[in-house]
């Protein structure tokens, strides 16, 4: 019996070790076909006039962005496998006669959760991105930069879900606005609505393809915007309730100056961009490509990319106002027609 629970935890290490080695073999897959990308993009560049250099350089940080994300997600798997392993290890040194509960569902359990499969990059959108920059020869000025008019392409028509909001937020009656008030105000009592913190989602949410939209942040100086999951905590102090605080969502937060994303609790500083004033901030995400990229759409400028691999339930559009920040946050978040992004600067 303790032989065979021995032979047993062998397969599963090697298991592992397969599944770590299927991993790198992702990552090169990816780094390959997003490099061959970029040069194909290159030679194409080559041939463009100076007006055409700054556009390079947009289409190929975007690139670099979604790469950086995806190789992070690789590297964290494959981080997880290897402590994994030291458990088997472990676990194979001190086997004893009275074994311990049968760990084979736990480790069955971490082959599916790192299944290289559920990392991917969007081959569509990679073949639409060249697929305009061989155009752009023949229609240049009127396709600059190329990324935004690809994401232009995945406008959304977003519309605030007026149910779900803060009750010291004013939605307009369209819905494409929100408006922080010190005034609570006597709305409904909802299981949707934020009851803490000063969000409000959207009313539909999208499951495939890939959707961008921008919201006006001009004059604010507080503010978070992202996306998220349904089962984001509506109630309650927790800090899961905030965007990005939790597994559920993502977000970037700007707040007197400094940029900050957040996921899962973590928080990515963005020092680079400190100081910086964007009039629109855009939201790209990927379903395929399992991406959310954030953009200060005046420019173009990529602010931050996440690679989740793969998406488990439906998105909706977020945002949180902030408070009045000492009476210099009054002014509203606004959902833009991001069809017609704010002229690149």
């Amino acid at each position: 019996m303790l032989f065979k629970h021995q032979q047993h935890l062998q397969k599963q290490r090697a298991a592992i070790a397969h599944r770590m080695k299927k991993l790198a073999a992702k990552e090169a897959e990816i780094t390959k076909k997003t490099n061959a990308l970029k040069e194909k993009i290159k030679k194409r560049y080559e041939d463009m006039k100076r007006v055409l250099d700054e556009d390079l350089r947009i289409t190929l940080t975007q690139l670099d962005t979604e790469l950086e994300a995806t190789e992070k997600l690789v590297e964290d798997r494959v981080e997880y496998c290897y402590l994994l392993t030291q458990e088997l290890d472990q676990e194979l040194a001190n086997i004893s006669a009275q074994m311990e509960k049968d760990t084979q569902e736990v480790h069955m359990k971490t082959l599916k959760l790192t299944d290289p499969d559920l990392i991917k990059i969007d081959e569509f959108k990679n073949a639409q991105l060249l697929s305009i920059t061989i155009n752009l020869q023949l229609i240049i000025r009127s396709q600059i930069p190329v990324t935004q008019k690809l994401f232009q392409s995945y406008a959304a028509d977003v519309v605030l879900d007026a149910d779900t909001a803060h009750p010291k937020l004013i939605i307009s009656s369209n819905g494409d606005s929100a408006t922080y008030t010190d005034t609570w105000q006597d709305v409904p009592e909802t299981p949707s609505r934020f009851d803490t913190t000063l969000n409000v989602i959207s009313e539909q949410g999208f499951n495939k393809g890939c959707q961008y939209w921008e919201v006006d942040v001009s004059e604010k100086t507080y503010w978070e915007l992202g996306l998220t999951y349904p089962s984001i905590p509506r109630t309650g102090r927790e800090e899961v309730c905030w965007l990005g605080r939790g597994r559920d969502s993502w977000c970037v937060e700007y707040f007197n100056g400094d940029y900050t994303a957040w996921h899962d609790g973590v928080q990515y500083e963005l020092p680079l961009l400190a100081g910086r004033q964007f009039t629109r901030i855009g939201v790209f995400c990927s379903i395929p490509g399992g991406l959310v990229c954030f953009i200060g759409a005046d420019t173009m400028t990529p602010l931050h990319c996440f690679c989740t691999g793969t998406f488990t339930d439906t998105l909706y559009q977020a945002v949180c106002t902030g408070h009045d920040n000492g009476g210099t946050n009054w002014k509203s978040l606004k959902i833009c027609d991001a069809s017609r992004s704010a002229p690149v600067l």
